[in-house]
């Protein structure tokens, strides 16, 4: 994960002076289509001319995370199903790059916006229709000028603009729309006939351009001058985190610093705390190492950055709680098992995620599937 960012950083690095520091303006209509050559989520390379025998051409620049993105994924599959056969192509691009994504925007979906992640996301959506990857350059995004995610753009026959803005009234509805632009637009231009709102907002996440990697830069740093705390756990303050009496869900990990799953899946798990860190999610951590070895975890926790965002440390403190990470003091850790989860075995790592009143809403023991794990906390949110 830290080299698969500095990559993208430095092909940030690379490439804003290209792109500038500024916005760029969206395709005017009218504008010819510029052109393409992207990879999709089947390994391919699609270019525009792969689509020169359709009516229409329509590029929807969109993404993993967006949560405006996720409302419209089933929509933007059935218009595709509803148009094909009209001769209309649909293409999906995703114009953002990851690594100008801070942590705190990715707390909608189970996924990022990294070109790895794009499969995953199509498969959960069915989508039959191409899916590509313009994050690492962004020459076709500023081209077109795509502003956020989603945003619409459909060309005509000879490949003018016709039409550009949101696709609906949907935003993060994921349900039936009142108004689709899309389907008016398409309409329109497979009739001949004008389009009538030709230009829209298109509201949504705005497009993560390169140059943002500096406001990345300086979030992380401001995280890793958090600082990490552990505290003392007992019987009495296990119950009082299994239940939960603040209005977040609670996500409980025990773990320990010689359980080798335990060691691999805690930086992701860390990495989830600060994915909803503004949403109500609490991500606490239990370790089960012996007495004489909190040096050892809090060694591990810092290095990690195991801090607390300040939403979670404020809600802990308005319970009483010290701190968002624990270290089992209490002597027989079968009372803290019969507190967090009466159904653990004791196998190390153990995941739990607590609704406020104390349910427990998911349990896992064993390495984490950590999409899952985010897929469990969007469920609990719902």
């Amino acid at each position: 994960m830290m080299k698969s960012n500095m990559l993208l950083g430095l092909a940030a690095a690379l490439v804003m002076p290209v792109l500038g520091q500024e916005v760029p303006k969206v395709l005017a209509i009218g504008a010819g289509m510029p052109g393409f050559s992207l990879t999709g989520t089947d390994g391919k390379t699609h270019a525009a001319a792969d689509f020169k025998d359709s009516k229409v051409l329509c590029v929807i620049f969109t993404c993993n995370h967006c949560p405006d993105s996720v409302a419209a994924g089933a929509r933007t599959e059935q218009i595709y199903q509803d148009y094909k056969s009209k001769g209309v192509a649909l293409v999906a691009v995703n114009g953002n790059n990851p690594a100008s994504l801070t942590p705190d925007e990715l707390g909608y979906s189970p996924f990022g916006d990294s070109q790895e992640e794009m499969a995953p996301f199509a498969k959960e959506f069915g989508w039959s229709f191409p899916y590509l990857y313009d994050g690492a350059q962004q020459e076709f995004t500023a081209a077109c000028g795509a502003q956020s995610t989603p945003h619409v753009f459909v060309f005509d026959a000879e490949r003018k603009l016709r039409y550009t803005g949101r696709m609906d009234d949907g935003g993060r509805n994921a349900g039936a729309v009142d108004k689709s632009y899309l389907r008016d637009a398409l309409d329109a231009v497979l009739a001949g006939t004008a389009v009538k709102e030709p230009v829209t907002r298109s509201f949504g996440c705005s497009t993560k351009w390169l140059f943002k990697t500096n406001s990345v830069a300086a979030d992380q740093e401001a995280w890793e001058k958090k600082p990490v705390t552990v505290a003392d756990l007992d019987e009495e303050i296990s119950k009082k985190l299994r239940a939960n009496g603040s209005k977040n869900l609670r996500l409980i990990n025990v773990w320990s610093t010689s359980c080798g799953p335990c060691v691999k899946e805690f930086p992701d798990l860390v990495d989830t705390g600060r994915r909803f860190q503004n949403r109500p999610v609490e991500f606490i951590s239990i370790s089960l190492d012996p007495v004489a070895l909190r040096p050892a975890v809090v060694k591990f926790l810092e290095s990690l950055h195991a801090a607390a965002p300040g939403s979670t440390a404020k809600s802990l403190g308005e319970q009483g709680l010290a701190s968002n990470n624990y270290h089992w003091t209490g002597g027989n850790p079968d009372t803290m098992a019969q507190a967090i989860d009466p159904e653990w075995t004791g196998a190390l790592p153990h995941t739990v995620l607590v609704a406020p009143g104390g349910k427990i809403l998911w349990r896992h023991s064993g390495e984490l599937d950590i999409v899952e794990v985010r897929r469990q906390i969007l469920k609990g949110l719902q």
